[in-house]
């Protein structure tokens, strides 16, 4: 299976993982309002200090991203762009965000395909304090109860990620067994949250979220993404019994590469190790 050098060594516990409880809403997102603060009002107004949350065609602007990048200095196995701030208004086609903490302050992570004012195809890493909502839009949401995503420094990678830690309850009313999970480089993305489920007795999963990068990818329709260095963001995923009874994983993503290759559709189970990170959550359904 294909992997990448990290500058760091890989740590024994390659999932982290908290279990939590959790429940799936939809909301409005506000327009004029900065995205990642539209994001935290939609949570806060259902309990929930943070969780995930899926989106289709919505309206930002302005706008700013970044798109993955090979490292210029070797401090790290990629890295990312210069920042890109398109003119007018950005209509999304597609994207996943993970809402957590960073330094005390709420914080996204949000990857997505977009199409900018003048027709560029794109897509990228959402800046969180440069990026407003210029129209209402939906997004279907999972919030997270006793477990919060926290970016701390990850001596492997050397970026400062998000893994899920506990946190204190928020009282929200919840609905289902979660769990909020990290996937660490260079494990298949697919098998990882099989051998997770295994491990935990879970039968039958929705994901809820999903951000983060795989090294290339590998597609049951036939594609691949050759270049190594990718933004991910799954657009539907599901656990459930294969032919032999064992969780099987079928994830559905969409990505763009270092170069600006775009490319979507179900991962090839055992064929798209991680890069760098792989944050999503898990609602249990049996």
């Amino acid at each position: 299976m294909r992997s990448i050098k990290q500058p760091g060594a890989p740590v024994p516990e390659r999932i982290q993982w908290m279990e939590a409880r959790g429940r799936a809403f939809a909301f409005t997102l506000q327009a004029d309002l900065p995205l990642l603060e539209a994001a935290r009002r939609g949570f806060a107004a259902e309990g929930f200090a943070g969780g995930v949350l899926n989106f289709r065609r919505g309206t930002l602007g302005p706008f700013a991203y970044v798109m993955p990048a090979l490292s210029k200095t070797g401090e790290n196995a990629a890295f990312y762009s210069d920042t890109y701030r398109p003119g007018g208004v950005t209509r999304t086609k597609l994207g996943s965000m993970t809402l957590g903490m960073r330094d005390g302050a709420p914080f996204f992570h949000c990857h997505g395909l977009w199409t900018e004012a003048d027709g560029k195809a794109s897509g990228g890493h959402m800046m969180p304090d440069e990026t407003m909502v210029a129209e209402p839009f939906e997004v279907e949401a999972f919030g997270i109860e006793g477990a919060m995503f926290t970016a701390e420094p990850d001596p492997e990678t050397n970026f400062k990620l998000f893994g899920p830690v506990s946190a204190e309850s928020t009282g929200a009313w919840t609905t289902s067994r979660a769990f909020a999970l990290r996937l660490r480089p260079n494990q298949d993305f697919a098998f990882c949250l099989e051998d997770f489920c295994r491990a935990h007795g879970i039968a039958r999963a929705r994901i809820h979220g999903g951000v983060g990068s795989t090294i290339g990818a590998r597609f049951t329709h036939g594609g691949m993404t050759e270049p190594f260095a990718t933004e991910l963001a799954i657009t539907a995923g599901a656990i459930a019994p294969g032919a032999s009874g064992a969780p099987e994983a079928a994830l559905e993503v969409a990505l763009i590469d270092y170069t600006g290759g775009i490319a979507e559709g179900r991962l090839i189970r055992g064929d798209n190790p991680v890069l760098m990170t792989m944050e999503l959550v898990l609602e249990v359904q049996d």
